[in-house]
């Protein structure tokens, strides 16, 4: 097909409401927990309240005796059937060439339990209560063992290790960049910056916790496992080849209405399997809701990063080279994307938007006895830039340089960009987010801001946040030489009915971003209907004929230019329909606003006449073509994508509670194209509060002596309200990504990735004339408050 202005094209741009709303504000959505099926069951598990423990027995008598019970498993039920461990669907290679170490992670804990919350036992009956009852009758006996939670424990020579398989509890030592040439930059440095910070643990905390059906058909052999879950197609992929052996053809995989997913519902989970194994063993459906307290417990963690960086400096202020050692805590399992969040997610954005010639990163993973650790919104982008951003305003207050300049110095200003770190950057345009964030911020006004705070005995500061991120996971190629054991392509099928409305079947999982609306536009607008039209099915690998899912902000740049290869196709049949229609040749014929007209002339038919007549084919080129209007699309990037942009975040703190209030907050993003500004706006303003959540707010602890998690439910575990944040000032720059047929670049994870590091650096700059020169995430009263104590001692 010719090129197409997709920027230019009808509904391309618009704020329409979200097509989806509707059922949601009416009560009719359907989520995995509004499901019922006949003879349907329930499950409870049984988890270990030991970090760290032998299981020296298990006694099932009473439950199984217990009302209602129809079935009890345990870790020697799952190995008797041989059913697999969960895989890591990622592979690091270390720096001696040798592969990571992959301890098995069986589905219920078998001869150990690794941390409070694995899955021991699983206890299947009629009801939830009796399951309840039943559980609460399984008798374990247990060997407590000295637990590690912190990675910093972890890798001392005394430490316990968790898995035969990891001595010391180290998975793997990897690295990239020269570091030669770092070493060699650092030796002719005029200045050096140092930085040691963690990024903190989080929860990730969806509005609807995890659901599981796992349900059985006899007559056909098959399975039928409904979930709340991002990627249907993986899910299915993991399931079959990799734990139950089964054909993929044999198990139908849906996920309904998603109620939030944040990363957390990518990953093939112990109770997906659990379910699915037991349903045939029981020959019944069986259901398990993830109460909140167990979300805590069992839920894929994310960050939790231990980091020493260093930046070199020339004289003027230029970036020369920076080298960084970050331990990533992995928790007692390796989970499905794990290994790829502390490497290949996060090193390769080391160089951020900066000119920087060489960058060096060596990452030392370790297990803990804690919950596995993830991909969690922006997955490795948000550990990048905060470390990044962290150390360039600490280099800017070293060097007397101001927050904007000494990023403007060093921004990269030519693309296409190869940075050092293996990713090329194929369009930006730093300065201009830079310098419309500052217009935004009214940062001419700040002094006499800062001024009225200390007025009323309070301290006020700004913070600057110039992220960049690597978006689509893709190409597959580049993904698979990488370590991914899978493709990262996306599918799309467009399907125009007679009426010449049309059904597309998407790969993409839409949990809250809108992809009923922002499909429907794009697919509208290329075909000149009203997004009414246009049905979007989503979430069932039984309809959809393949797909990767959602995460990694891929949906829009990935699954929506898969659905315009098929569009390409559509319009290249219907052209030749056309043709056929006004008695012409096909090269004669052009497509634009629904018609399809000849060149130089006055004729024309529409859309729905073509689509009409492909269906009704009494007037039809059936020598060379077929009847229907039918098309899938499978497309895989030649590159990632890179938004970016610049967040200034201005603060004021009570130094006698350590309070800090966010008072103003401006994110000018680059997002390439946008179709539908509403929608991106809601995307930021979600990202915005999770990052300034974790800035401020979120901390996930483990006692560090039992490994006993302690902030186990929002009584101890901060969520973000409403009243906690200003309203947040938005701006666009808008360079349209060069690899995609949309010009998009994707918009899910920018506020998550661009706000920590710029409200800690904005804190900093509050408490530096009281003496404060550092501080971690949260930045909470108590932790804020002790910082301005000690710097008076």
């Amino acid at each position: 097909m010719g090129a197409i202005d997709f920027a230019k094209l009808p509904h391309i741009g618009e704020s329409l409401l979200r097509k989806e709303d509707y059922r949601f504000l009416t009560g009719a959505g359907q989520y995995t927990d509004d499901i019922v099926l006949a003879n349907m069951r329930q499950a409870v598990f049984v988890r270990s309240p030991h970090a760290h423990a032998r299981i020296i027995s298990i006694d099932k008598t009473a439950a199984l005796a217990a009302p209602g019970v129809v079935g009890v498993f345990d870790g020697e039920d799952v190995a008797a059937d041989k059913i697999g461990g969960l895989p890591c669907g990622w592979l690091i290679t270390d720096t001696q060439g040798q592969p990571m170490k992959e301890p098995p992670h069986p589905i219920l804990a078998h001869g150990k339990a690794r941390y409070v919350g694995d899955h021991v036992v699983m206890v299947v009956a009629e009801t939830l209560e009796q399951a309840k009852n039943a559980a609460e009758l399984v008798v374990v006996d247990y060997e407590a063992l000295p637990a590690v939670v912190d990675v910093r424990d972890a890798m001392q020579p005394t430490a316990t290790a968790l898995h035969d398989a990891a001595p010391g509890n180290h998975c793997y030592k990897w690295s990239i960049g020269d570091q030669g040439a770092v070493d060699a930059a650092f030796a002719n440095a005029a200045h050096v910056t140092k930085i040691d910070l963690i990024n903190n643990r989080l929860v990730p905390n969806p509005m609807e916790p995890r659901a599981v059906i796992g349900s059985y058909n006899r007559a056909g052999d098959d399975y039928t496992l409904y979930v709340s879950n991002q990627n249907p197609h993986v899910e299915r992929l993991l399931l079959t080849a990799f734990v139950m052996g089964l054909p993929e053809h044999k198990v139908r995989v849906i996920a309904p209405d998603v109620g939030g997913g944040f990363g957390a519902k990518i990953y093939l989970y112990a109770e997906d399997v659990c379910l699915t194994w037991a349903a045939k063993k029981l020959n019944c459906a069986i259901k398990w809701n993830c109460d909140r307290s167990e979300a805590f417990l069992c839920d894929a963690h994310g960050r939790d990063h231990v980091t020493h960086a260093e930046m070199a400096l020339d004289k003027d202020g230029h970036f020369l080279a920076f080298k960084v050692h970050t331990d990533a805590n992995l928790g007692a399992y390796l989970s499905t994307f794990s290994t790829a969040v502390p490497t290949i997610l996060y090193a390769t954005l080391l160089a951020g938007q900066y000119k920087t010639p060489q960058v060096y990163v060596e990452v030392d993973s370790w297990f803990t006895n804690t919950a596995p650790v993830d991909a969690y919104r922006g997955a490795g982008r948000p550990e990048a830039t905060y470390l990044l951003e962290r150390i360039v305003s600490r280099a800017a207050w070293e060097t007397g340089l101001s927050q904007d300049e000494i990023r403007r110095r060093n921004f990269i200003t030519e693309f296409p960009y190869q940075t050092p770190v293996a990713l090329q950057y194929d369009t930006g345009d730093f300065p201009a987010c830079l310098d419309k964030a500052n217009q935004l911020a009214d940062i001419a006004g700040l002094p006499a801001r800062k001024a009225a705070s200390a007025a009323k005995g309070l301290v006020r500061g700004v913070g600057y946040s110039s992220y960049i991120e690597a978006c689509g996971l893709a190409p597959s190629n580049i993904a698979g030489a990488l370590g991914a054991r899978a493709g990262l392509f996306e599918c799309g099928e467009v399907r125009v009915h007679p009426t010449g409305s049309v059904t597309v079947f998407t790969g993409s999982h839409s949990h809250g971003q809108g992809h009923e609306t922002t499909f429907a536009q794009v697919v509208a607008s290329r075909l000149g209907m009203d997004p009414s039209m246009v049905d979007i099915v989503h979430g069932d690998t039984g309809r959809v004929p393949f797909g990767m899912g959602t995460y990694g902000s891929r949906s829009i740049s990935v699954g929506g230019a898969a659905i315009m290869r098929a569009l390409d196709k559509i319009e290249a049949k219907a052209k030749k329909i056309a043709a056929h229609l006004m008695e012409t040749g096909d090269a004669d014929v052009e497509f634009a606003n629904g018609e399809f007209t000849v060149k130089g002339t006055d004729k024309k038919v529409t859309f729905g006449q073509v689509a009409l007549t492909a269906y009704v084919p009494h007037n039809y080129p059936l020598d060379k073509l077929e009847p229907g209007l039918n098309e899938t699309a499978f497309y895989d990037p030649t590159n990632f994508t890179y938004p970016a942009g610049t967040h200034i975040c201005e603060v004021e703190i009570d130094p006698n509670t350590g309070v800090v209030r966010v008072d103003r907050f401006t994110a000018v993003d680059d997002f390439g194209t946008i179709i539908n500004p509403m929608i991106v706006e809601g995307q930021v303003h979600g990202g915005l509060v999770q990052g300034i959540g974790q800035a401020l707010m979120e901390h996930c602890v483990y006692d560090r002596e039992t490994g006993q998690l302690v902030t186990g439910s929002f009584m101890d575990y901060t969520m973000p309200r409403a009243d906690d944040f200003p309203d947040f000032t938005l701006g666009h720059v808008c360079t349209p990504c060069t690899t995609n047929p949309l010009g998009t670049k994707g918009c899910g994870e920018a506020g998550a990735i661009g706000s920590p590091p710029a409200v800690i650096n904005a804190v900093l700059d509050a408490l530096a004339p009281l003496g404060v020169k550092d501080l971690d995430m949260p930045a909470s009263p108590n932790r804020v408050w002790t910082a301005i104590q000690s710097a008076k001692k």
